[in-house]
């Protein structure tokens, strides 16, 4: 493998993935396709934008004439690309639909018809619905709760079925929640972070008891690496480290790093459908030699610590979207007076 399209390489995973893989095989030429929607960032790859290894292509993988250019020539494919925010998917569930299931149908017919030799689809392990107990292996069904996991498994199962049907050599992860650098501040831990860092108040949903596995994303970007090259072709395979936290504790050790007190917490009213608890078996990843090198309290410091590094970025980021929502604000406000 010598050339590798990677789709949605702008987002938070996808650049962190880039970085990765273009400094692991330095004979790689990876081209980047990515819409460049309100998450995708080229300031994330601002420090490989001139290496002639790495080529972006702004467009949508929707849009087939574009994945088309953007393929010709790669010997694989790497799917990071789509619609991720349960909160959007909410408010905004269409556009989730078109990206995580429409835009893999795009992707797929041109992977078959440019005969690619391993496509690798990022999925999540929000699929399996929550578990009170025990963890999901990759045979359990699917039982999506929002619109955004819903998404991702319809995207995923017609991903799957291009290998049954067609033979397309496809490799599938579903993984738990990353964190790390270059993490639009939406999430959880960047938007708490850099909160706290502003000393505002940081919203916890409910009670703060929902739990999640969280992966730091170098370890994810190792897990994909191994997968796309070692794994075997129809296959799933669950990515997670067993750093199971409740939120609210993930929001004590942020408050922690940075000095700050429990009176920046706010309690808000619970999103609809929200999953109590996520947690998937990584037996299967395992027997090909993958493990996850960050405990929580190494990651959380290691990305806490980035966002207080790197405040022209994130701060660039919250400025564009206060100016979005002062526009909202003034669009509605002249539409209703109308």
């Amino acid at each position: 493998m010598t050339k590798l399209l990677v789709t949605g390489g702008a987002g938070f995973i996808g650049s962190n993935f880039i970085h990765y893989v273009m400094k692991k095989y330095p004979s790689l030429q990876v081209v980047n396709l990515d819409a460049l929607t309100y998450a995708g960032n080229p300031a994330n790859l601002a420090d490989i934008a001139d290496d002639p290894r790495y080529t972006f292509i702004k467009g949508d993988i929707c849009d087939a004439k574009i994945v088309a250019e953007a393929m010709r020539g790669c010997h694989a494919v790497v799917n990071f690309a789509a619609e991720t925010h349960v909160d959007r998917s909410i408010h905004e569930g269409g556009f989730f639909v078109d990206t995580d299931v429409r835009g893999v149908f795009v992707l797929c017919e041109e992977a078959r018809r440019c005969k690619v030799e391993r496509f690798l689809h990022i999925s999540t392990d929000e699929v399996y619905g929550s578990i009170d107990k025990g963890f999901y292996k990759e045979t359990d069904a699917l039982n999506p709760s929002s619109p955004y996991s819903s998404s991702k498994a319809g995207g995923e199962l017609l991903a799957r079925s291009y290998f049954v049907t067609y033979g397309l050599p496809m490799l599938i992860t579903r993984s738990s929640n990353n964190f790390g650098p270059y993490q639009y501040p939406e999430k959880l831990i960047p938007l708490f972070a850099t909160n706290l860092i502003e000393d505002k108040p940081v919203p916890v949903y409910g009670d703060g008891k929902q739990v999640r596995d969280w992966l730091f994303v170098e370890d994810q970007c190792e897990a994909l690496d191994l997968v796309l090259h070692e794994g075997t072709f129809g296959e799933i395979y669950n990515v997670g480290s067993h750093n199971e936290m409740y939120n609210i504790d993930v929001t004590k050790a942020i408050l922690k790093i940075l000095g700050k007190g429990d009176d920046l917490v706010t309690y808000v009213k619970d999103r609809p459908g929200h999953d109590r608890r996520y947690a998937v078996d990584i037996t299967k990843i395992g027997e090909l030699g993958w493990k996850p090198k960050h405990d929580f309290a190494a990651g959380i410091e290691k990305t806490v610590n980035w966002y207080v590094e790197h405040e022209d970025w994130w701060r660039a980021i919250k400025q564009k979207q206060a100016d979005y929502a002062a526009w909202m604000k003034k669009q509605y406000g002249e539409l209703n007076k109308a």
